[in-house]
């Protein structure tokens, strides 16, 4: 579990088509305090560490499967790509954000974008099946970043990003087109799943 308050921006270093894609990371992490095994959301999507090292720098690989490249924007990485990272959520940790999988639902895309002060307000397209979970004032999770939803119009929601988020996110480069890893508040999905049940 994680709570989509992003702690450092990775750079993909190497990708190698396998069996699987595999992907090493640069990180600002210390490594000595990961082990192998360890789950980090990469652009929000949980991946588990297969390997570890410092050579030229900190670094961690992860195996994406076929099913994941195809479910989230990862397809979309290339060398020197920065990527939002997150380790998971331990017991005692402050939960600044909200509870998040690292399971994306779904890719939303960027469809607009307007400055409103220092702030950069973003608007993003759901897919129709995603679209119902989104409420204004609710929570969503996109690239691993928990974010509160100021509108929605149809499949299309707007977020505000303040200064703070653009500088420590990959956020202050998104451009519209974007294809974003977007993960529905776990608790909207329960609610939507009781009500189907009825």
């Amino acid at each position: 579990m994680f709570t989509g308050i992003i702690t450092d921006q990775g750079k993909v270093l190497e990708l190698e088509q396998r069996g699987d894609l595999r992907a090493r990371i640069g990180t600002g992490y210390d490594i000595a305090g990961i082990d192998i095994g360890a789950s980090i959301a990469c652009d929000g999507v949980c991946l588990t560490v297969v390997a570890l090292g410092a050579e030229p720098q900190n670094w961690f690989d992860v195996e994406i499967s076929a099913e994941t490249v195809g479910a989230t924007n990862l397809g979309d990485w290339m060398v020197g790509h920065i990527v939002n990272l997150e380790r998971a959520l331990k017991v005692g940790d402050e939960l600044g954000g909200h509870i998040v999988s690292g399971h994306v639902d779904g890719l939303a895309e960027v469809v607009g974008m307007a400055d409103e002060g220092d702030s950069t307000r973003v608007t993003f397209r759901a897919p129709d099946a995603l679209a119902r979970f989104i409420a204004p004032k609710g929570s969503v999770a996109l690239n691993g970043t928990s974010l509160t939803v100021n509108e929605v119009n149809g499949r299309d929601f707007g977020i505000n990003f303040i200064p703070h988020t653009k500088s420590e996110t990959t956020w202050g480069n998104v451009a519209i087109g974007d294809r974003i890893n977007l993960e529905i508040d776990t608790m909207a999905r329960y609610v939507a799943r009781l009500q189907e049940y009825r």
